[in-house]
């Protein structure tokens, strides 16, 4: 069996050495020692000055809007993982559609004017399978009409763009450091903000907005991590390069032997470069990506329709919309297999498999 993803796993004896520490500290949650660390030490591999370390990334969005006092319409993608959207319902805000480019499948900023009303107070953007939006456009619009901006960053880990992090863009940036994700601490969650006051105000929105030992200074929630948490993320940065470097030779791979296949990439931003988080590609048509895909899954080589279907039609608790671009991206989008382990050997069998069905 071949699943579509797999999460990388640093060799269980070092991992042992944080637990048994951790057992002789007795000191589990509530921003320990590791916690700590594994903040300093992502700010230092990231080179960026303000970052929290929080539950997971649906949490972190969640904290972003709340930490921004976003109120009313905000306008975002529904080429996106549910979180996007949903956190935007959770915290009593309407989410606004805008459809897609065709080559890069992030948010088209040349349709989000358009979709701004005297309601607008934000934008929240996904970089798609870590592939930088317009930054620059987006950022143009938000000063333009005096809105905030919010970046689902959730695939983006590692990634530059006009020579600086990514999550150094908008207002706030969020992180999924899920187990499914390039890297990762298990759960997590990052959020990332230039502004230090808006740093203060996350880190006491994560602490149940506490201010001293009987006070309280906002509304706040239970957002922090585990020290276990920690560990995992704290092991596998040692090892974030040569993960880095196997996905890229993986998904040069694909490149290679899937030339003639009826599809196509997403065009890359060209002021950055794919951390290789996914290995999405567009088929011809949802025919032939039903055929690969119900074939595929009979030999036990995984795929997922990554993200299919579009929320601007699937969510029960919105009204359906039809964007013509997202509509068609969503239905011929597959992600093949892409992880640390995978072998070289297996994209040839995966690569064979598909072009073998796609010309039969």
């Amino acid at each position: 069996m071949i699943p579509v993803a797999k999460p990388f796993l640093p060799p269980q004896s070092e991992y042992q050495e944080y637990l048994d520490n951790i057992w002789k500290r007795q000191w589990l949650t509530n921003m320990g020692p590791l916690a700590s660390q594994l903040e300093m030490e992502l700010k230092d591999y990231l080179k960026i000055n303000h970052l929290l370390f929080v539950t997971n990334g649906t949490v972190a969005l969640q904290m972003a809007i709340k930490a921004l006092e976003i109120t009313g319409e905000i306008i975002t993608t529904p080429f996106s993982f549910v979180a996007t959207t949903s956190s935007i319902v959770w915290e009593g805000c309407t989410p606004v559609f805008v459809d897609i480019d065709a080559n890069t499948l992030n948010i088209d900023p040349q349709k989000i004017e358009a979709a701004i009303t005297e309601k607008t107070t934000a934008i929240l953007a996904t970089h798609v399978y870590g592939n930088p939006c317009d930054v620059s456009a987006i950022e143009k619009i938000a000063e333009k009409h005096n809105l905030k901006v919010i970046y689902d960053a959730a695939h983006a880990f590692g990634v530059v763009v006009n020579g600086k992090s990514i999550f150094e863009y908008g207002d706030i940036s969020t992180c999924s450091l899920h187990a499914t994700k390039l890297y990762h601490s298990i759960e997590g969650g990052l959020l990332i903000t230039k502004d230090a006051e808006i740093l203060k105000k996350l880190a006491s929105i994560r602490n149940f907005g506490i201010s001293g030992f009987d006070t309280f200074s906002e509304l706040g929630i239970n957002g922090k991590n585990s020290e276990f948490h920690a560990a995992m993320g704290l092991l596998n940065l040692k090892y974030i390069s040569a993960i880095k470097e196997k996905r890229k030779k993986l998904a040069d791979l694909y490149d290679e032997k899937l030339k003639s296949l009826k599809a196509f990439r997403p065009i890359c931003h060209s002021q950055s470069e794919n951390n290789h988080a996914y290995y999405p590609v567009v088929l011809e048509s949802e025919e032939l990506l039903l055929k690969l895909k119900k074939e595929m899954d009979k030999q036990e080589i995984f795929t997922r329709r990554y993200f299919y279907p579009s929320l601007a039609s699937a969510l029960p608790y919105l009204p359906k919309i039809e964007l013509p671009i997202t509509e068609d991206i969503s239905k011929r989008v597959l992600c093949l297999p892409l992880f640390y382990d995978l072998t070289f050997e297996e994209v040839d069998l995966i690569v064979r498999v598909m072009l073998r069905i796609q010309n039969n």
